[in-house]
């Protein structure tokens, strides 16, 4: 009796040691297709540059392009989902990590000699905001667009293109600048785009009306470049 309970427990033992393998051979397949689905999802994440005095990640390849100038809270990496999503759609979007005037207006010149572009909007977030303002007023010809997100500034000195004004109807006396700011700028295609929820700049594509601001900016983009 104590030879076949004896021989039960080797037995239990070796069993539990074989699954113990098993299993340790099937996690280390899935760490390696977790590793793999990293490096894939690092390749697609755009690559990184240099941007006048900035360093920045830019994404995608056509005819089409457009500077992302994060908000303070944020980085150039913040606009990946932005940045691929706008790739997908032949724009080329390149986000700069220091977002002031003249690395927005070294990135206009980046997009037009190195990727070839035809056209370049500026999507400012928040404190990007002003940058992009800044170089826009600096470089209008240059620009084909100005879209903001949550953003204030002087716009009494911009050119004729068109722009959007974008912010959460729940930020404040801020909706009612955005509004202020798509009558006063210059020119006929001006539009404040005022979205349910209290969401600032950047924070609006986790909400609900995320995709719906996402298709509004590349809608805005195959319209007038």
């Amino acid at each position: 009796m104590n030879q076949r309970w004896g021989l039960l427990k080797t037995y239990v033992l070796a069993l539990a040691v074989a699954l113990l393998v098993v299993g340790c051979g099937a996690s280390n397949e899935g760490s390696g297709g977790s590793e793999g689905g990293g490096e894939q999802a690092s390749d697609s994440s755009g690559e990184e540059v240099s941007v006048g005095e900035t360093d920045a990640i830019v994404w995608g390849t056509g005819d089409r392009g457009a500077v992302l100038a994060h908000g303070a809270a944020y980085d150039a990496a913040s606009w990946e989902d932005q940045g691929r999503t706008l790739a997908e759609n032949g724009v080329v979007a390149l986000a700069v990590e220091e977002t002031s005037a003249s690395n927005v207006r070294s990135a206009i010149n980046y997009l037009k000699e190195e990727s070839g572009v035809e056209s370049v909007a500026l999507i400012g977030a928040s404190a990007g905001s002003r940058g992009v303002l800044e170089a826009a007023e600096a470089s209008s010809e240059e620009v084909s667009q100005i879209i903001l997100l949550s953003g204030m500034g002087d716009v009494s000195g911009l050119g004729e293109q068109p722009k959007l004004f974008v912010a959460s109807e729940g930020e404040g006396g801020l909706a009612e600048e955005v509004s202020r700011m798509a009558e006063e700028a210059p020119g006929a295609e001006n539009e404040a785009l005022l979205l349910p929820g209290d969401a600032h700049a950047q924070a609006i594509f986790q909400t609900e009306e995320g995709e719906r601001l996402t298709q509004t900016i590349v809608e805005r983009l195959e319209e007038y470049g």
